[in-house]
């Protein structure tokens, strides 16, 4: 059973598009003989209807600092193991998971990520199991780095002298996720 999280007229970000939006209808989906609603969905007047997992309310964001604003913005990825409609667990006896092959999903939905074609999968099946895994934690990766970087701006004598140019590094790595243009990634100053 699914209850409201937003009601008309609310402001919330839609992190599938990256914007704010007004909340114009709850559209609650019933089931005779329930008498809850299934499920709720919201229509932002952006096209389509979203799920209260794709919606984040204006006070959440604003009462929280800027970290904690891009970790809701931070999404969680997942792998999610596909058929491999060309070959049958015989012909593919040499891979990790016979018959399937990684999708990394980047979307709240069952849908939007990372494939490979399954010629590419045949070929390495190794490499992409890795590249995937990779992928998947890339978030996750991203908020420890920028904790270190933090830690290392407000007290560099923590750190020792060996590892400069790595946390020179981890803040270039940063600055290019983040884009060149943008300053909110830390950095670390040459000595």
């Amino acid at each position: 059973m699914a209850k409201a999280l937003f009601h008309k007229a609310q402001r919330v970000y839609v992190k599938p598009v990256g914007t704010y939006a007004l909340v114009e209808k709850v559209i609650p989906h019933w089931v005779k003989g329930v008498e809850e609603p299934l499920r709720v969905t919201y229509d932002c007047g952006l096209g389509r209807e979203f799920t209260a997992a794709e919606l984040v309310s204006e006070e959440a964001l604003r009462g929280s600092d800027r970290t904690s604003q891009e970790d809701v913005l931070l999404e969680q990825w997942r792998i999610q193991r596909q058929n491999n409609r060309w070959q049958g667990d015989g012909d593919a006896s040499h891979h990790p998971y016979p018959g399937t092959y990684p999708v990394v999903l980047t979307e709240d939905n069952d849908w939007g990520g990372w494939r490979v074609p399954g010629a590419e999968y045949n070929r390495d099946p190794g490499r992409i199991e890795h590249q995937a895994r990779m992928i998947v934690n890339a978030p996750d990766m991203v908020r420890v780095i920028k904790a270190v970087l933090q830690s290392a701006q407000k007290d560099r004598s923590a750190f020792p002298k060996e590892l400069m140019p790595q946390l020179k590094k981890a803040s270039h790595i940063l600055r290019h996720v983040y884009d060149v243009t943008d300053q909110s990634a830390p950095a670390i100053a040459a000595e």
